[in-house]
């Protein structure tokens, strides 16, 4: 059985930029993150569903605008995280993306990857803040709990695969 990473979704037009940070996101994240890449918001729309975590999308594109991809994305799955990534500076732009549902927007230069890392570190990582804030407890101590309850999981579902039942029986 494999343990399933974050699932992000990268979309935009631009094919070079697209590979650069998907390289640039499977070095600092590794293994954790699960990258898919489309070239246009209607192709990342036919995969879009529950297990979709994160997207990283651009607003100007071929097809539909960011902003219809947006809506149409938080109508499949209201849990996806969905960060603008555009060259778009318009203010107004960034509003209705933000009323729409996005988590941040950011305008492509200088810096803007480094955004994207702690954005998406902040998005992971909300489990362990949420246990210390609801729980009282430390992060590391947090961390550690979610260790061993996803690693109880995945003997559960491994052990039930194997055809193992819970009265002892083969």
């Amino acid at each position: 059985m494999e343990t399933q990473g974050t699932n992000l979704f990268i979309v935009d037009d631009n094919r070079l930029m697209v590979t650069e940070l998907k390289h640039y996101l499977q070095n600092r994240f590794g293994v954790s993150l699960n990258i898919s890449t489309f070239d246009d918001g209607e192709s990342c729309l036919e995969k879009v569903d529950k297990e979709t975590n994160i997207v990283i999308l651009d607003y100007f594109m071929d097809g539909k605008n960011g902003l219809d991809i947006l809506k149409s994305i938080k109508t499949i799955n209201p849990k996806t995280e969905v960060i603008m990534f555009s060259c778009n500076e318009d203010t107004a732009v960034a509003i209705e993306t933000f009323r729409a549902g996005a988590k941040d927007y950011i305008v492509k230069g200088v810096g803007s990857w480094k955004k994207l890392i702690k954005i998406i570190n902040y998005i992971i990582t909300e489990p362990i803040r949420l246990m210390v804030r609801e729980f009282g407890v430390t992060k590391y101590t947090a961390i550690f709990l979610l260790t061993f309850i996803l690693m109880g999981i995945v003997v559960f579902f491994v052990l039930h695969a194997m055809g193992w039942d819970w009265l002892g029986q083969h």
